[in-house]
């Protein structure tokens, strides 16, 4: 009983590797926007569903104005721009380069915390940093002999996966706000997740691509049962374990072992996606997730 912050973060790594390739498989056959609008949907519907059986109604009652606020901003952030980005990391470079990225949201969250809040970093956070950036870098300019047009997109996914990585660490800054005192974590997804349901469809009728979206996911029924199954473990899930690990732990441990899903996406992408890399990409990776420790443990 002591690790259940922990146990939930090591367990949120886990989902969002399983989430990634699946979101993988998913935005490769019909587009990485159509999966973002259609997780939403479902992720909203579930998470209404656990809110009527944990919580005992459909919506949170009672709730201040003020936590809608922090929380709806963060799913905006977090969910809507944020996964925007992801997802076409995803459809450009995979689930492993995607994911690495994901690791320097912790990163670019102390960044803003120093920069807004006017919390310092102590040399060890900074060497922290160092560290992370290092195995990054390593990583990526491991694919420095891919040439012409795959090289371009390789370039274009890295920079969405930065911009993932940005969405979600201020995603997560807003959440803490919104989850003070013992706030259900649930309750706190569905407000993010819905929040953000409605502003993507809201650009989605906008833009007119609402009837290409539903005609899209019925021509694809694979490609809809995927996106169930992400929107389980990722939005769902994983979601609902990590603001369950930031009220049970420190915000440094809980952000340094959700991290761990590049670590734990190695052995998919091996031998699911077939893709080769070398012992480089490995400590590249292993170094990136020292840093990440290093910065919030020590």
């Amino acid at each position: 009983m002591l690790y259940l912050g922990e146990f939930a973060a090591i367990i949120t790594s886990t989902t969002y590797a399983l989430n990634s390739a699946i979101f993988t498989l998913a935005g490769r056959e019909v587009g990485s926007g159509v999966v973002n609008r259609l997780r939403l949907i479902v992720a909203s519907l579930m998470l209404m569903a656990a809110q009527w059986i944990f919580l005992g109604a459909p919506w949170p009652v009672g709730v201040e104005l003020d936590r809608w606020i922090w929380l709806g901003l963060s799913g905006i952030v977090g969910l809507v721009v944020g996964d925007a980005f992801l997802f076409q990391a995803f459809v450009l470079v995979g689930p492993r380069i995607s994911m690495l990225m994901m690791s320097l949201a912790p990163i670019l969250a102390a960044f803003t915390a120093w920069v807004f809040l006017g919390e310092a970093l102590t040399l060890w956070q900074i060497m922290g940093i160092f560290l992370t950036l290092i195995g990054v870098m390593w990583v990526i300019l491991e694919k420095n002999h891919i040439q012409g047009r795959q090289k371009e997109n390789y370039l274009r996914g890295v920079l969405f996966g930065l911009g993932g990585a940005t969405g979600q660490a201020l995603g997560l800054v807003l959440a803490k706000n919104g989850l003070s005192g013992s706030f259900s974590p649930i309750s706190g997804n569905f407000i993010r997740m819905f929040t953000a349901m409605i502003v993507i469809w809201l650009i989605t009728i906008i833009q007119k691509k609402s009837r290409t979206t539903i005609q899209v996911i019925i021509n694809n029924p694979r490609a809809k049962w995927k996106i169930i199954g992400g929107a389980f473990l990722g939005p769902v899930l994983g979601v609902s374990l990590s603001l369950f690990a930031l009220q049970h732990t420190s915000v440094g441990v809980a952000s340094t072992l959700m991290a761990l899903a590049p670590v734990f996406i190695l052995p998919i992408d091996y031998f699911y996606f077939k893709e080769r890399f070398g012992w480089g990409a490995i400590a590249g990776t292993a170094i990136a997730m020292l840093g990440v420790a290093v910065l919030f443990l020590v």
